[in-house]
This record gives structure tokens, C-alpha cells and sequence, in this order.
């Protein structure tokens, strides 16, 4: 094993902002890749920052340095998931890399690409889930309208653009 590789630590119940300032007062790296999620409270939309493992986050160390150890007892971490009684198991730099390629500066994921109109996408949730339409409007940052071809009827659709997924061509 060579240094600094990385780790994965199940947290405690809200325990991720007690986590990330311990680890890095400890001086481990963290990682917490997150996504943007809109969220109702009564008549008001708010945006909020969502953790895309909930309950996990990522920390780096050398493993041949004992002091790994601290971890476990560091406020707002539940364990150090390990695969071995002596030593944790590092992730594959692959899933790292590709995650951490796949997020800004500050760890949120950024959208692979951007839809737009005349693009064909596949329905991935609510009624017609698996079904391929076209974009007809982006209304704005969430909200699409598509052409679905029905029973031969062409039909519009107004749905999330959490909802769909680009057809690779």
C-alpha cells in the first residue's frame, strides 16, 4: 500500500459537520461529494446541499501510520469501515479519482452534461418510467417539458430534470 490513499468512515447520526471539522483538525483529508436537492418547506422552494452517501464520508491517511487509529474515536464518527483487523482497506483510486473528477472545489457533483432542446432522453422515474422522448422546453434549471410518443399520439410531458437521462446515441 502506498500513502495517502482512501478510506471510507460511517458517521454518527448528524455527526457530518463534527466529522469533517475533527478529521481535518486531526489532519486527514475528507471528502464528502454532495449533490443539490430543492426542497419544499410550505410555498417556498429552497435548495439544499445533500451528502450523495448518507452517513459515510471519505478520509485519507497513510495506513502504515498508526495514528489512524484516532478515527474511530473522532467526534461525529460511528467506525472506520475496515476489511482487515489489522489494517483498513483502501477504495480503488479509480472510484476515488472518478468521483472527485466528477465534483467542483467544494465536493458538489456537477451535471455530466446539460440537456437541451431536440435532445432524446430516457424516462427514468414516475408513471412513464423506461419510456424515450424528445426535449421540447427547458423551462428552467429543474423543470422540462418533453414529447412522448404514445400508442402513435404524440403527448406532452412536464416533468424534473432529475427525472430523465440522456440516450447515449
Amino acid at each position: 500500500m502506498t500513502p495517502l490513499n482512501w478510506f471510507v468512515a460511517q458517521l454518527k447520526p448528524n455527526g457530518l459537520k463534527d466529522a469533517e471539522t475533527h478529521l481535518s483538525r486531526q489532519g486527514f483529508g475528507v471528502f464528502v461529494p454532495s449533490r443539490m436537492e430543492t426542497q419544499r418547506s410550505g410555498t417556498k422552494l429552497k435548495h439544499v446541499k445533500k451528502p450523495l452517501f448518507p452517513g459515510y464520508v471519505f478520509v485519507q491517511f497513510d495506513p502504515l501510520d498508526r495514528r489512524w487509529s484516532a478515527i474511530n474515536s473522532t467526534r461525529g464518527i460511528s467506525r472506520l469501515l475496515i476489511g482487515d483487523r489489522r489494517a483498513p482497506t483502501p477504495l480503488s483510486r479509480e472510484i476515488i479519482a472518478s468521483l472527485m473528477a466528477r465534483c467542483d472545489d467544494d465536493g458538489l457533483l456537477v451535471p455530466v452534461e446539460s440537456l437541451k432542446k431536440g435532445d432524446t432522453v430516457r424516462i427514468v422515474a414516475g408513471p412513464f418510467a423506461n419510456a424515450i422522448a424528445t426535449i421540447e422546453t427547458l423551462s428552467d434549471k429543474e423543470r422540462i417539458t418533453l414529447l412522448l410518443e404514445l400508442v402513435g399520439q404524440t403527448a406532452t410531458v412536464h416533468t424534473s430534470q432529475r427525472n430523465v437521462e440522456p440516450v447515449r446515441n
